[in-house]
């Protein structure tokens, strides 16, 4: 069985895909990359020249072969397309997706896939890169360039050289692999990444929905406010599937929030107020620092 990944399917060259495929390029320029996705997608990335190859078809003759398959698609279709790739998938390659939740994706693969050396094996991923606008078109081969990767997998003493092939090109490609449980993920990505960009909603159209004829307040809006709603610009289409698959820590990770914007409101007239704006400040120092 090789070891080493020398052909790669990416499946979905969207934002992440499309990333992945141009990161791979620059970093591995010998990497054998074939991209599969909806014919005018394909055909962006084959006249962009960083795939060797491009499909818009049945699934079986992009992977046909490849040592890693890189599933960078909506959860929706992975779920719908996993039975497919695990049948499909050369008896030694490493199956991985980039999905933003894990436990759903992670829990169908334990049925789909059997960790041996003479069978495809599957790792659940999430790189914590992206913008608020999709497509190939935002794609970028900087895009993962030191941003956390999560990995959802075995201990580190049973890691299948697959595994640990796969880890050595996150790290060349500028990663940095972080392990942790599939529960655990779904966890920490909704109260980092899940509700900011669900909160940026809520704000964006509670100000759409109090624009009067002259635009105010909008039009007195200055670049803090920009900031603060960048997140959204994300359309639905994009979320839905992440919302859906993490509604329980979401729903929970809400009702705690707005309890806290009930204590927000409790402190207005009190100097109580300071100590929410210091774990702030304390917060996003931290966050420069990362």
């Amino acid at each position: 069985m090789p070891h080493l990944i020398q052909r790669v399917a990416i499946l979905g060259t969207g934002l992440i895909g499309g990333s992945f495929a141009k990161a791979l390029r620059k970093y591995t320029p010998d990497m054998y990359i074939a991209g599969w996705d909806r014919e005018d997608i394909a055909h962006q990335l084959e006249s962009s020249g960083v795939a060797n190859q491009t499909f818009s078809g049945p699934i079986e003759p992009v992977i046909r072969g490849a040592d890693l398959v890189y599933m960078a698609l909506p959860i929706g279709v992975t779920l719908d397309i996993l039975p497919e790739v695990a049948e499909n998938a050369a008896p030694h390659a490493l199956v991985t997706d980039a999905c933003s939740t894990k436990l759903r994706i992670c829990t169908a693969a334990v049925e789909l896939f059997e960790e041996e050396e003479s069978t495809p094996i599957f790792l659940g991923g999430h790189p914590m890169a992206g913008r608020e606008l999709s497509g190939f078109a935002q794609s970028g081969a900087d895009l993962f360039e030191k941003a956390t990767y999560a990995l959802v997998g075995p201990a580190q003493e049973d890691r299948d050289p697959r595994i640990i092939a796969f880890t050595k090109i996150l790290e060349k490609l500028g990663t940095r692999p972080l392990w942790l449980g599939a529960q655990q993920h779904d966890y920490a990505v909704g109260l980092a990444s899940h509700l900011p960009q669900l909160t940026a909603v809520a704000l964006g159209s509670f100000l759409y929905d109090r624009l009067d004829e002259n635009g105010l307040p909008i039009t007195l809006a200055g670049p803090g406010l920009r900031d603060t709603l960048r997140l959204a610009g994300s359309s639905y289409a994009t979320w839905r599937d992440i919302v859906l698959t993490n509604r329980e820590v979401l729903s929970a990770a809400l009702d705690l929030f707005a309890r806290r914007l009930d204590d927000l409101r409790e402190r207005l007239g009190s100097r109580e107020l300071e100590a929410d704006f210091d774990a702030a400040n304390e917060l996003y120092k931290l966050l420069r620092s990362l």
